[in-house]
């Protein structure tokens, strides 16, 4: 039953109709943010759902950007804070400047290759645009002075399943800002 369900969020997030499955989920107390499923780099799927009351940081990545070292950062606040309960997605992406060549899990071998990164990958998606992935078009709606720019861009969706806040590919992901954050959500619960 459980595989059904999830296959159905996939669908129906695919599908398009997230919005409507947000605004039930909202009136049954579920989180906002736990329709929402990703490809999983490689096979399989990475459904929101599966971290519920637990914090997401999700992160636009690009193996060819400048901010590629962001990886090897991103895993150092990966290995700091997973043993807490936060869950770390890179979301490749070659929305800007066409910065990921690479497909599947050659880019996730790439970045564990180059920056040892363990976290979870998810396939290539695009991230802005009426064609990006719908979590992304949920994101901009409720934050929409926060929208990715370029790569690594940082979401953290929190506990509750609400949109935390939105990181530009400037921050640092273990400078003060963004550790401040989530070290915020992992004391919420």
């Amino acid at each position: 039953m459980a595989v059904q369900r999830r296959e159905l969020l996939g669908m129906l997030a695919g599908a398009g109709v997230v919005s409507l499955i947000g605004r039930a989920a909202d009136a049954q107390g579920v989180p906002p943010a736990s329709p929402f499923v990703f490809a999983r780099a490689g096979g399989g799927s990475l459904l929101l759902a599966d971290y519920r009351d637990r914090p997401i940081l999700i992160v636009n990545t690009a193996t060819n950007c400048g901010f590629a070292g962001q990886f090897g950062t991103l895993e150092q606040l990966w290995q700091r804070y997973r043993e807490r309960g936060l869950m770390l997605i890179a979301v490749p992406s070659n929305d800007f400047g066409g910065q990921e060549p690479l497909e599947g899990a050659a880019i996730a071998e790439a970045a564990r290759q180059s920056h040892g990164a363990t976290y979870a990958f998810a396939e290539k998606t695009v991230v802005k645009g009426p064609d990006a992935h719908p979590f992304y078009r949920w994101a901009a709606a409720q934050r929409p002075t926060e929208t990715p720019r370029w790569n690594f861009h940082k979401y953290l969706v929190g506990r509750s399943g609400e949109l935390v806040g939105g990181y530009s590919s400037m921050t640092d992901p273990i400078g003060p800002q963004l550790v401040r954050a989530i070290g915020q959500e992992l004391q919420a619960g």
